[in-house]
């Protein structure tokens, strides 16, 4: 049984930074593409990122030009560094392989104030 471990959320200001990081354990990332998910309450759970297992991204167009995906297949991890944050970029974000094949983690807060 995999486990994913997201972390690296907080309160931060308008055009601030966060860099979240997600872990498992149990299986290797490295045979996946990977993805990050956010959700607000009242919404869906959409669809932030995805990095393959080449290194290809792609983004969400709300997103586009100030998050960035990465992998580290090495320590079996992966990155979110968000820029230039927004308050509309408020939620719990969730990593987890392309499709959601692994059990959904407890996600990782993030809030952004103006």
């Amino acid at each position: 049984q995999v486990q994913l471990v997201e972390s690296g959320g907080g309160l931060v200001q308008a055009g601030g930074s966060l860099r979240l990081s997600c872990a498992a354990s149990g299986s290797s990332l490295s045979f996946n593409a990977m993805s990050w998910y956010r959700q607000t309450p009242g919404k869906q759970r959409g669809w932030v990122a995805t990095i393959t297992r080449s290194g290809m991204t792609n983004y969400a167009e709300s997103v586009k030009g100030r998050f960035t995906i990465s992998r580290d297949n090495d320590k079996n991890t992966v990155h979110l560094q968000m820029n230039s944050l927004k308050p509309e970029d408020s939620a719990v974000y969730y990593c987890n392989a392309q499709g959601g094949r692994f059990p959904w983690g407890q996600g990782t807060q993030v809030t952004v104030s103006s």
